[in-house]
């Protein structure tokens, strides 16, 4: 009989107006891979809660049992004294602290006397970044990463502990492809040391790589457990457990209607806000036509984010020189404002710390972008605020009680379509989507790509940010590549592949 390590029996847990569990059960082996997953709203977040003590013991029903012994976690210090850390899928790290400090805090390294000993402090984090191949220095402030190194830094501070049972939500939703295989081949290598992983996401192909046994849940309920080695197990078998039918196509078919250029880039340049001698954007020039999918590919630190968020009224950076115009004609942005009024919106790629307000309801958040549109002389209309936030909320189909509930108690997948419903309020011509499915399911996905496709055959201009090259290949008309932020190539939908536009991200010599 398999050494069970973990076993959730009949777990339910509900919210006002939301059965979020309901009778789940999740049997994990000692020393396995195993991946939970299932659409935005499943309850495999929910479920992990649970598990690790944020959800305290008497706040939901059934039983959770370690090596055969029920246990009642009061807080998460309870489940980690157990041997259990969890990494969330919202990053939550101090960014004022330095990457050390914030590995070991609440676990600090201390001399006799309980002062702190910053040689071994220093010394250990630095060994442990070495061990998730994060060439970071670990006096480095969390606030001066990008959030895939961010992502590293909260898998380093787990592995910082004594841990048995690692559960790691959505880890490589913000890493590129080579740095999700470094991070898919170290949870091998903890696996052959003994540590158990519980693994959620929302890349299936990953998921069929290296998990041993995957649990799906479906509207908060367990529909079934699939073991590789009792079988082959394909995407399309996954899709249909998650979403209780066959999605026979991930990407839409469409028949672009492409005009004239609406947007142009030329020679932008932008250089570090803090460090002056660092170039981000080194010369950087494309072009978006109208009903037009314009994406950019690159490695992490090639400039992507920095690139759109500078474009966006120089929201990032020390602007150094280049131009933007919008119909042939040269626009001036000093400011978010003006970008907004040009016609320009921007979609994150951390939706928590920069696309939403969490302890405001999803109203306000829709609509925050846009008061314009349902104000008159500076005073907000309540109805018609509720009328265009509802018509979204539906829109967008996101899974929360009503447009009364607060942002924060959304899944992340449902946060994400609250912040693109925010950006849509505005009514933009060019939409720039910075990861825009990072962290959502395979089926929400889709009908994002659907709201795409609808805005572009309005004669809307998109600017696609991913770092899944087949979600560019699969949605783009044309991709460029980025590397140390020169764009190094172009290349149309006919021609581009994983191959030639991994090929132009790592032209370091453009």
């Amino acid at each position: 009989m398999a050494d069970t390590i973990l076993q959730m029996r009949g777990i339910s847990k509900a919210f006002p107006g939301v059965m979020a569990l309901e009778n789940v059960d999740l049997t994990v082996t000692r020393g396995e891979i195993h991946a939970l997953i299932g659409e935005n709203g499943a309850g495999k977040s929910t479920l992990m809660k649970v598990l690790s003590g944020i959800y305290p013991y008497g706040a939901y029903g059934g039983d959770i049992l370690m090596d055969g012994q029920t246990r009642a976690f009061r807080d998460i210090s309870d489940s980690e004294a157990a041997g259990i850390a969890i990494i969330h899928q919202e990053l939550a790290l101090i960014p004022q602290l330095s990457i050390a400090e914030n590995i070991f805090l609440g676990n600090e390294r201390t001399r006799r006397g309980g002062v702190l000993d910053w040689g071994r402090t220093i010394g250990e984090a630095k060994h442990l970044l070495d061990r998730v191949g994060l060439a970071e220095d670990p006096t480095t402030p969390v606030s001066a990463l990008g959030v895939g190194h961010r992502q590293l830094v909260e898998i380093v501070k787990a592995l910082s502990k004594d841990v048995r049972l690692l559960i790691l939500d959505e880890p490589t939703s913000a890493l590129n492809e080579r740095d999700s295989a470094n991070l898919l081949r170290l949870l091998r290598e903890l696996n052959d040391q003994g540590i158990t992983s519980i693994l959620i996401s929302h890349k299936l192909n990953e998921i069929i790589q290296v998990a041993d046994a995957i649990t799906i849940l479906r509207d908060g309920r367990t529909i079934e457990t699939l073991r590789p080695s009792e079988g082959e197990i394909t995407e399309d078998r996954i899709i249909r457990g998650m979403v209780g039918r066959d999605l026979d196509q991930r990407y839409p078919e469409r028949e672009p209607d492409i005009g004239e250029v609406r947007f142009e880039v030329r020679d932008w340049t932008v250089d570090h806000p803090t460090q002056a001698e660092r170039r981000v954007v080194d010369g950087a020039g494309l072009q978006v036509r109208r009903g037009e999918i314009v994406g950019i590919a690159g490695l992490m630190g090639a400039g992507r984010t920095e690139f759109a968020m500078s474009l966006f009224g120089r929201s990032y950076g020390r602007y150094v020189s280049g131009t933007l115009h919008k119909d042939g004609h040269r626009v001036q942005l000093n400011g978010v404002d003006d970008a907004i009024a040009a016609g320009i919106a921007y979609v994150p790629e951390d939706r928590k710390e920069q696309g939403l307000i969490l302890d405001t309801d999803l109203r306000r958040n829709i609509t925050l972008a846009g008061l314009d549109r349902v104000s008159r002389r500076g005073v907000i209309n309540p109805a018609r605020e509720v009328v265009a936030a509802e018509e979204l909320h539906e829109q967008m189909r996101v899974k929360s009680r009503d447009i009364l509930q607060t942002a924060g108690d959304l899944s992340g997948g449902n946060q994400q379509k609250i912040v693109l419903a925010k950006w849509m309020f505005t009514d933009p011509e060019l939409l720039i989507l910075d990861e825009p499915t990072r962290g959502i399911d395979v089926g929400a996905k889709y009908e994002i790509y659907l709201i795409i496709q609808r805005l572009v055959a309005q004669g809307k201009s998109v600017l696609f940010i991913s770092s899944e090259l087949p979600e560019l290949l699969g949605m783009c008309d044309r991709v460029y590549a980025m590397c140390e932020g020169r764009i190094t190539g172009e290349l149309d939908r006919e021609h581009a592949t994983q191959e030639s536009l991994m090929k132009l991200m790592t032209l370091t010599n453009a």
